[in-house]
């Protein structure tokens, strides 16, 4: 039996490869390119056979030895298919990754939404074992999450259940990259934070956090950075975030009744005020009687969730 299968985790800023052995979940090799810049079918391809390739090459471990390789995409998935139907965060539509993969690396290959396999990772490896009843909630550069019912991961009718990025917190609101209006991750993401924060400083605001940000854009570091000096602008903006975000759990908390929500991505990891405050505040808002037995776990595997959890796809 072959012991190694590859995971590939692809989102809107980074693309995040490893080699990861199937029985334990320890990941043996990595690779990292970022994808900020390289947006729409033909870069984003030519970015995953980069990494891919890279991969192999530093690795001991040849190609037959590699039973499968799994992929997480940002955005709706046709799963059977292995087509990234719709990612508005990396610029791409109809884009075939199984056909591109097999047919270079002969090696099966299987894809599934990128909240959803870093759900799965948790699940087995990390923060979610134990549990059968869970959603996962990731925020960086959007929202996204996935609902796990009964140990497996709930797909919905049309396969795209978990969508909390997505649900309406004010009808009337920010536009967001979906092309709807009020959507929690135009309130909520470090994206909707940083054109918060620029749109102050534009207006002629004050704000420590240009010094860390002259040459790239505003990460999760360069916020907890600032909110360690007190910035007043940042902490008015992700004070804000945690209210919206807090409203959206707590409604996930009431129309779902979890066991256990587990949360990740760049802002939960770095912040630990940004985590904290959404747990009290969701909490608070919530119904009581779910409120109190719903426990709260940071995802485990940091960076790696979304890789061991495709690894595991197939």
């Amino acid at each position: 039996m072959k012991r190694y299968s590859i995971g590939v985790d692809l989102g809107g800023t980074k693309i995040l490869a490893g080699i990861v052995e199937k029985e334990t979940g320890k990941v043996l090799y990595e690779v990292k390119n970022k994808t900020k810049k390289e947006k729409g079918n033909e870069k984003i391809r030519g970015k995953i056979l980069e990494t891919l390739d890279e991969l192999l090459k530093i690795s001991n471990i040849p190609a037959a030895e590699i039973s499968s390789i799994g992929i997480g995409l940002a955005g709706q998935v046709d799963r059977k298919n292995g087509i990234l139907i719709n990612g508005i965060n990396l610029d791409c539509k109809d884009f075939n990754v199984k056909e591109l993969i097999e047919k270079k690396y002969n090696i099966p290959l299987y894809a599934g939404n990128d909240v959803e396999v870093a759900a799965l990772g948790e699940l087995k490896f990390g923060a979610g074992q134990g549990f059968k009843d869970i959603v996962c909630i990731f925020v960086g550069t959007g929202i996204g999450s996935s609902i796990i019912k009964d140990g497996k991961i709930h797909y919905g009718a049309s396969g795209s259940a978990g969508e909390i990025g997505h649900i309406i917190v004010d009808l009337n609101g920010r536009a967001c990259s979906c092309g709807a209006h009020g959507c929690l991750e135009a309130y909520a993401s470090r994206s909707a934070i940083e054109s918060r924060i620029l749109g102050a400083v534009k207006k002629g605001r004050q704000s420590i956090i240009t010094e860390f940000t002259k040459t790239s854009s505003i990460s999760s570091k360069h916020i907890k950075k600032s909110l360690d000096a007190r910035d007043e602008i940042v902490t008015q903006y992700v004070n804000e975030a945690i209210e919206y975000l807090s409203g959206g759990i707590a409604s996930v908390i009431n129309f779902y009744n979890p066991e256990l929500i587990i949360l990740g991505g760049g802002l939960i990891q770095s912040v630990d005020d940004f985590y904290l405050g959404t747990i009290k505040k969701a909490r608070a808002k919530a119904l009581p009687v779910p409120a109190k037995i719903t426990q709260f776990k940071k995802a485990e595997l940091g960076d790696y969730s979304g890789v061991i959890g495709a690894s595991l796809l197939g």
